[in-house]
């Protein structure tokens, strides 16, 4: 220590820390609730690109990319460079929800990315750095719009963790626990064809849960008050790389269209380009009331906003306020990460490589049966691990195995791969590469988790 006895600020990381070090010391200091670091018991040192390397030096091809935050990968170019040369012009960092040139540039750059009859119509809010606060800014929105309290939301959905976006949450899990909630939810079916609500799967599924679901909102004695919003994902991340059927989504846009119902998409994790389309809604072309953006239009620092259409716009000032609703750095990297994803057609991209790699997965199926069902869009990509033994069910579907799904995830991680799971039953790896993923790589990700599967599956041996 310095003579203060204070730690110095500019001080570098403890010269020689070893991994086991710090992961002990991480397990005696951190909270019960810490979740990745479980499940990757790596200290990440550096990285570049879709490569992180431990400080072991040890390197691992990363298909978790911040849970989707990193669209561009790690420390890219055009992101390092957005930094430098804020950090160098002297712009302040931090200055709540004033007006600044880079502020005004990520506004910019982010509406031009937006559906055109969207984006003529659109607001804009800068929330706290989060997904989950940018959630609870559009349903109070909607809420303070409307002056009615509940919520439409469906199975299967993840939102955040804060009060409004956790009650809009599928999992019983992460909810039991937490007494109350901050709005009254009506919990809808989303449709998932290998799993389908209804048994039977397929388009017959999604029309069964459209109908059910205006059915509901028209049954005078349904139990549902007018409610202030819908709020949905086009494609579900947390909840197992699930897609949502176009022509699903556009009864949703009808259904609540015609009863004055909010329709909030949340993009959090499904924009700038992940789904293979700039923003998750263009695939079904509907036009939302409003939409939830944070991850990677931050370029990989914290920033969360939502974008809603001016008729809506009845807030008074200061009604959804945050210390950190405006920050310099991360809107200067987001704005040069949008403009990139946009330039380089990366959407594009990532929507014939993500095609790509389903279909190899999807062929994989005859020689591993322990994967169940291979989905998902662009390079949003879950691969549900099942049990082969089981009976089948009445969509045809083996039974779940999460236990497997737990040591496929440890043996791609032994082999340099990062994968997280999900899903309702946290049976399905996922598989969120960034967009800037290069054809080698995708094969190096395909035969390290096809190895994975293999070995746990005892397929290893057999595999041609």
């Amino acid at each position: 220590l310095p003579a203060s006895g204070r730690p110095d600020p500019a001080a570098a990381p403890t010269p020689g820390a070893t991994a086991d070090g710090i992961l002990r010391r991480q397990r005696a200091r951190e909270s019960s609730a810490r979740t990745y670091a479980r499940s990757f018991p790596i200290v990440p040192a550096r990285a570049k690109g879709m490569t992180i390397e431990g400080t072991d030096g040890r390197r691992y091809l990363d298909c978790l990319s911040g849970a989707g935050t990193l669209a561009l990968g790690h420390n890219h170019p055009v992101v390092l460079e957005a930094i430098q040369r804020t950090v160098e012009s002297g712009a302040p960092l931090h200055v709540l929800d004033l007006a600044t040139p880079e502020k005004d540039d990520f506004t910019d750059a982010l509406f031009a990315t937006l559906p055109k009859a969207f984006a003529d119509r659109a607001r804009i809010h800068f929330c706290g750095p989060a997904g989950t606060d940018a959630v609870e800014a559009a349903l109070k929105l909607m809420q303070t719009a409307t002056g009615r309290r509940g919520v439409l939301a469906f199975t299967g959905a993840y939102h955040g963790m804060t009060a409004g976006a956790l009650s809009a949450t599928g999992s019983v899990a992460i909810r039991e626990r937490v007494a109350g909630g901050a709005a009254e939810v009506t919990r809808l079916p989303y449709p998932y064809p290998y799993r389908c609500p209804f048994g039977v799967g397929g388009e017959r599924g999604a029309e069964l849960a459209a109908t059910y679901t205006e059915r509901l909102l028209d049954d005078p004695s349904g139990g549902v008050v007018p409610p202030a919003a819908m709020i949905l994902e086009a494609v579900q991340g947390e909840g197992g790389a699930v897609p949502a059927p176009d022509g699903w989504l556009r009864e949703m846009r009808r259904i609540t269209g015609e009863r004055r119902i909010p329709l909030i998409v949340d993009e959090v994790q499904t924009g700038v380009g992940r789904t293979g389309a700039f923003w998750a809604v263009e695939h079904s072309g509907i036009v939302p009331d409003a939409m939830v953006m944070s991850k990677a239009i931050g370029g990989s620092l914290p920033l969360a906003v939502i974008v809603y259409d001016q008729d809506y716009d009845g807030w008074l000032p200061g009604a959804h306020t945050g210390t950190f609703r405006g920050n310099t750095l991360a809107m200067a990297t987001g704005a040069a990460t949008l403009r990139y994803v946009a330039a380089e057609g990366l959407a594009e991209r990532a929507a014939v490589v993500g095609a790509r790699m389903s279909a190899r997965l999807e062929g994989l199926r005859s020689e591993l049966p322990v994967i169940g069902d291979v989905r998902g869009r662009g390079l949003m990509i879950g691969v549900e691990i099942v049990d082969p033994e089981g009976e089948l069910d009445s969509c045809g579907a083996h039974p779940v195995a999460p236990e497997a799904a737990e040591r496929v995830r440890s043996a791609c991680l032994e082999r340099g791969l990062i994968v997280e799971l999900g899903g309702r039953f946290g049976s399905t790896v996922r598989l969120l590469p960034p967009l800037v993923i290069t054809d080698e790589q995708a094969e190096a990700v395909l035969e390290r988790l096809a190895d994975a599967i293999a070995e746990v599956s005892g397929q290893r041996g057999r595999r041609s």
